[in-house]
C-alpha cells in the first residue's frame, strides 16, 4: 500500500483588503448640483470579497485628468458589508452622491470643464486609486421661468410662463431653450411635454394636447443652457425647475358644432323621407351625432337613439305634406354635446 503526501506551498500574503476602483462612475448636471453614481466594489484588488470597507472620498478638479485626489470635496458613508445573493455573488449596490458646484466655478466659457473621481477606501483609510473619471460642464445656468401656470382647455392643457432673460449676446456661444415636462399623480416618470427656443418674447405658451382625459398631471418647467462644441455637437446643462403645478385633466369641453348641414327628401314613388347630410367634425374623441328635427312653433326633439356614427342620416319618420327643421350636434365619448349647427328646412312630399 502507498501514502500519498500533499505538497504544501508557499504560504499566501495577507489581502491589504483594498477594494478594486469602481469602473461605472457616472455623472448629471442640475442648476448647481452635480449628482454622481457608481456601483460600490464587491471585490478587492486580489479578488478577494471585500469585507472591510471605509467611505468613499468624492474628488473634483478642473485639470482635465486627476492623478490623486487631493483634498475631496465629500465622503459618501462607509457600505454596510456587501450582501450575497442565493448564488454567492456579490450584490451590485449603488451608491450616489449630490455635490454643490460653487458659482465661483460656474463660467460663460464653453470650454470650461470640472472633472469629477471617487475613491473607495478600506477600513483603514487606504483605496488602490481613483476611479474612472467624468467631466461636467461648468456654463453657468439660469434660474427657472417665473409665473408658471397650467389650465385645461378644449385643446389640452395649456401653460404659460414669463421671461425675464436678458438681451441675446451675438458674442456669447450659449442659447436657451425653455422645456416642459409632466408626470401622472403617483408616477416618477417624466414626460417632455414640449420646449421652445428662448427669445426676446416676454409671455410664452405651450399647449400640451397629448394628455389623457381625467388624469392629473403635474407640471415644471426649466430653461436649459445650450453650448455649442467645436466637433459640432452640443452640451446641454439643465437648470433649476419651478414647483410643480397639478392639474386635473377634466374634459368638459364639447367638440366642434357641425356645419353644411343639408336636408334632401325624397322622390315621387319612393318612400317618405328626409336624408340629412354634413361635414364630418374632426375631434379626436368624437363619438357621433345628434339630429333634431321640430315643426314650426314647436319643441326641438331628438330623432335618434344612439349616437349617429357617420355625418349623414335618414328620418324615415316623416309625415307627406309637412315641413321640418332640422340641426345636428356632435357627442364626445364623455358625453360631451356641442351646441346645435344651423337649422336647415325640407319639406315632405
Amino acid at each position: 500500500m502507498f501514502a500519498a503526501c500533499a505538497t504544501i506551498g508557499p504560504p499566501l500574503p495577507p489581502s491589504l483588503e483594498l477594494p478594486k476602483p469602481p469602473l461605472d462612475l457616472r455623472a448629471t448636471r442640475k442648476g448647481d448640483w452635480v449628482n454622481l453614481t457608481w456601483t460600490a466594489p464587491t471585490l478587492t484588488t486580489d479578488r478577494q470579497k471585500a469585507r472591510s470597507m471605509g467611505p468613499t472620498r468624492i474628488c473634483r478638479g478642473l485639470e482635465p485628468h486627476l492623478t490623486q485626489c487631493g483634498i475631496p470635496v465629500g465622503e459618501a458613508a462607509a457600505q454596510p458589508t456587501s450582501v450575497t445573493t442565493p448564488d454567492s455573488q456579490p450584490k451590485k449596490v449603488i451608491r450616489t452622491y449630490a455635490d454643490s458646484l460653487p458659482a465661483t466655478l460656474q463660467s460663460d466659457n464653453p470650454s470650461a470643464f470640472v472633472t469629477y473621481a471617487v475613491e473607495s477606501l478600506n477600513a483603514a483609510g487606504r483605496s488602490a486609486g481613483l476611479s474612472n473619471q467624468v467631466r461636467i460642464s461648468l456654463a453657468r445656468t439660469l434660474p427657472p421661468p417665473h409665473d408658471f401656470s397650467a389650465r385645461v382647455t378644449g385643446q389640452g392643457v395649456v401653460l404659460t410662463w414669463t421671461s425675464d432673460l436678458p438681451p441675446a449676446d451675438s458674442t456669447q456661444p450659449a442659447h436657451y431653450i425653455y422645456r416642459v415636462y409632466r408626470r401622472a399623480e403617483g408616477s416618477h416618470e417624466q414626460t417632455l411635454a414640449g420646449q421652445l427656443s428662448a427669445g426676446r418674447e416676454h409671455s410664452l405658451t405651450i399647449t400640451d394636447s397629448s394628455i389623457e382625459w381625467e388624469t392629473t398631471y403635474e407640471y415644471r418647467a426649466e430653461i436649459v443652457t445650450v453650448i455649442p462644441q467645436e466637433n459640432k455637437s452640443e452640451i446641454q446643462v439643465e437648470g433649476d425647475d419651478t414647483p410643480e403645478v397639478k392639474v386635473w385633466g377634466h374634459d368638459v369641453f364639447p367638440p366642434s358644432v357641425p356645419s353644411g348641414l343639408q336636408a334632401v327628401s325624397s322622390g315621387p314613388g319612393q318612400k317618405t323621407f328626409v336624408d340629412l347630410v354634413w361635414a364630418p367634425v374632426t375631434d379626436v374623441d368624437l363619438d357621433g351625432y345628434n339630429v333634431y328635427r321640430r315643426e314650426a312653433g314647436s319643441a326641438v326633439v331628438k330623432v335618434n337613439a344612439e349616437p349617429v356614427k357617420t355625418p349623414a342620416y335618414r328620418d324615415a319618420s316623416v309625415a307627406s305634406g309637412k315641413s321640418y327643421l332640422y340641426s345636428v350636434s356632435a357627442v364626445d365619448v364623455r358625453g360631451n354635446e356641442s351646441a346645435h349647427s344651423e337649422e336647415v328646412s325640407e319639406s315632405a312630399p
